[in-house]
C-alpha cells in the first residue's frame, strides 16, 4: 500500500481556476482584479444566497470565511489559468486586472458535465447581475448576506442555550 497521495480536484487551484475562467468568459470583455473575483467566485458557488439559480455547492454553516479561505486559491487558480494561456493579466490603475484569453470560451465549451454546465450558467447569471456594480458594491451585498446569516446563526444558537 502506497502513502502518496492522490490529488484531488476540489478546492484546488483547478477548481477555483476554472471557475474564475467561467466568469471570465461570462463577463468578457470584462476584465477583473483579484478583489472582484474573489466576491464573484463566491455568488457563484451560493448563487440562491443572493437570490439566483440554485447554488452551485451545498450551503455549509461558517461559510462567510470562505471569502477568506479562497484568496490564495483563487490567486493559484488565476496562475495555473494564465500558464495554460486561457487568462491574461494586464496592468491597471491600481494593480491588476485579469481576463478571459483567446482559447478561454473553447476550452469552457469543451467541458461538458453537468457540474459544468451548472458552473456556466451561474457564471452568466452572476455577469449578468453584478459586472455593472463595482467591487465596493459586490462585497456589500456579499456582506449582507453574511450578516442575515450571522444572524439567523445567533438565534439557533441562543434557542440552543434555552433548552
Amino acid at each position: 500500500m502506497s502513502n502518496r497521495t492522490r490529488p484531488t480536484p476540489f478546492n484546488s487551484p483547478l477548481e477555483t481556476g476554472i471557475r474564475s475562467l467561467a466568469i471570465l468568459v461570462a463577463a468578457h470583455p470584462a476584465a477583473f482584479d483579484l478583489e472582484r473575483l474573489i466576491e464573484m467566485d463566491y455568488l457563484v458557488v451560493h448563487s440562491s444566497d443572493a437570490s439566483g439559480p440554485q447554488s452551485l455547492h451545498a450551503a455549509l454553516p461558517m461559510r462567510a470565511g470562505e471569502l477568506l479561505v479562497r484568496r490564495g486559491l483563487i490567486e493559484k487558480g488565476l496562475l495555473l489559468m494564465m500558464s495554460r494561456n486561457l487568462i491574461q493579466r494586464i496592468p491597471a490603475e491600481d494593480g491588476f486586472n485579469y481576463i478571459a484569453g483567446d482559447a478561454a470560451a473553447p476550452f469552457l465549451a469543451s467541458l461538458t458535465s453537468i457540474y459544468s454546465q451548472k458552473l456556466k450558467e451561474r457564471a452568466q447569471w452572476a455577469a449578468e447581475r453584478f459586472t455593472d456594480m463595482t467591487t465596493s458594491e459586490i462585497r456589500q451585498v456579499t456582506h449582507r448576506l453574511f450578516e442575515n446569516w450571522s444572524t439567523q446563526f445567533q438565534a439557533v444558537d441562543k434557542s440552543r442555550s434555552n433548552h
